[in-house]
């Protein structure tokens, strides 16, 4: 068989770059090796599917620190707000919640995945499931893709949109590095992102604050000189291996870069009272105790952290559970604050790449063609989503860039089939 053009894996991207090819007019295929199309898109979001962010563009992009600023290009094509529209005119109303996170209004990710898989229907776009591809030759004119069956699939335009290496069981197994590199295709270094992080900490090992949320705190990670590389303030988790939850999530891939340049361990920094400076806090305490002299210790400071953390760090600044106020003593007092600012835990290493969220690296944005997607060693050859070296935070972000190069690979690998 000959189509105009082919895509391989049905992901959000995959879908998108179907959907925008066959709109085009053109003959198009849609390959995948599953037994559903937008697994991943269904467990997004907690299974309610982060569909994009009604953030404004720029700050879109600056949630995605791995080569965000590649997509300003495509984005000028089709952007956040144009995958809004695109959704509501399937007829999936969508809600904003917070932080601009766009979301079904039936908190169905099947919804989503539905009114993708109904539009591609009405575009008589032939989709072949648990069809997984062998090898891919690439040719001047066309492309033949070999299927495991040993069928050959003749194509003008290929589309790669088949992930990265994270989140395995939804498919995304890494198949496409290879078919990238053989049409000479540098791939950079893979690594996890959005990711758990491990420790060796006695707390953790003794499982002491396992499974206890902090919230709104701010959490740093350090370079080996004890500056902050970067910080985020969200929420965060102790888990029985270490630290995970938003904030976690977010600054994981700036550990893992240091873990990456051969250092044993990187330090994560948790600030529990962003809102209020060390010196003031000290003060507050100084002048609390002193006015509540006869009260425990543990009853002033009561309240300001959860209370299973409140207990860790008394522990910590060597303050007894039943001390009077009274008696504690100024160095007692700045260890207790000096931990509630600059509570620190060693990480030695994050989970795999198949437990993260997001892949890290991938095929080189270098050799891509930032408008239309299409790669700039082979005619015809296309790539979108996860494949590519750009990764964001979660939250929306990545889905959007997966959407968006998407669209932008269907529409010009459809143009350049009819040419």
């Amino acid at each position: 068989m000959t189509y105009e053009v082919t895509v391989i894996g049905g992901g959000p991207s995959g879908l998108m770059a179907a959907i925008a090819a066959a709109e085009q007019g053109v003959k198009t295929l849609l390959i995948d090796k599953g037994k559903k199309l937008g697994t991943k898109l269904a467990i997004s979001g907690g299974g309610r599917c982060n569909v994009t962010n009604r953030l404004p563009e720029e700050e879109v992009i600056k949630h995605i620190p791995g080569n965000g600023k590649f997509l300003y290009s495509p984005f000028s094509v089709f952007n956040n707000y144009d995958i809004i529209d695109f959704f509501e005119g399937l007829g999936v109303a969508l809600k904003e919640e917070d932080h601009g996170r766009m979301f079904p209004v039936s908190n169905k990710a099947k919804d989503v995945v539905q009114a993708l898989l109904n539009r591609m229907d009405e575009l008589n776009i032939e989709v072949r499931r648990q069809t997984p591809v062998e090898a891919i030759h690439y040719g001047e004119e066309e492309h033949e893709v070999i299927l495991k069956s040993q069928e050959k699939v003749r194509t003008k335009s290929l589309i790669l949109a088949v992930g990265g290496k994270a989140v395995p069981h939804t498919g995304s197994t890494g198949d496409g590095y290879a078919w990238a590199k053989k049409a000479g295709h540098t791939i950079t270094d893979l690594f996890p992102t959005e990711v758990p992080l491990l420790s060796k900490d006695a707390f953790i090992k003794n499982k002491t604050l396992q499974g206890l949320s902090l919230r709104n705190v701010n959490v740093s990670v350090l370079n080996q000189k004890d500056k902050k590389i970067v910080t985020h303030r969200m929420d965060m988790l102790f888990t029985h291996f270490g630290l995970s939850g938003p904030a976690i999530l977010r600054c994981s891939q700036y550990a893992v870069k240091e873990l990456r340049k051969g250092h044993r361990s990187v330090t994560i920094e948790i600030d529990a009272l962003p809102d209020e400076k060390e010196n003031s806090l000290l003060e507050r305490l100084q002048s609390e105790t002193k006015d509540q002299a006869k009260k425990t210790f543990r009853n002033v400071v009561k309240g300001l952290v959860p209370e299973r953390y409140l207990d860790y760090l008394l522990d910590e600044s060597e303050i007894e559970n039943d001390e009077k106020s009274a008696n504690i003593s100024n160095q007692q007092l700045r260890s207790f604050t000096h931990l509630l600012k600059h509570f620190q835990v060693n990480i030695y290493d994050s989970q795999p790449i198949e437990k993260a969220f997001v892949t890290g690296g991938g095929v080189s944005i270098k050799e891509i063609v930032p408008n239309t997607m299409q790669s700039k060693l082979m005619n015809g050859l296309y790539f979108c989503g996860e494949i590519l070296d750009i990764h964001g935070y979660t939250g929306g972000y990545n889905i959007t860039s997966a959407m968006v190069t998407g669209r932008v690979a269907g529409m010009h690998a459809a143009w350049e089939s009819m040419g």
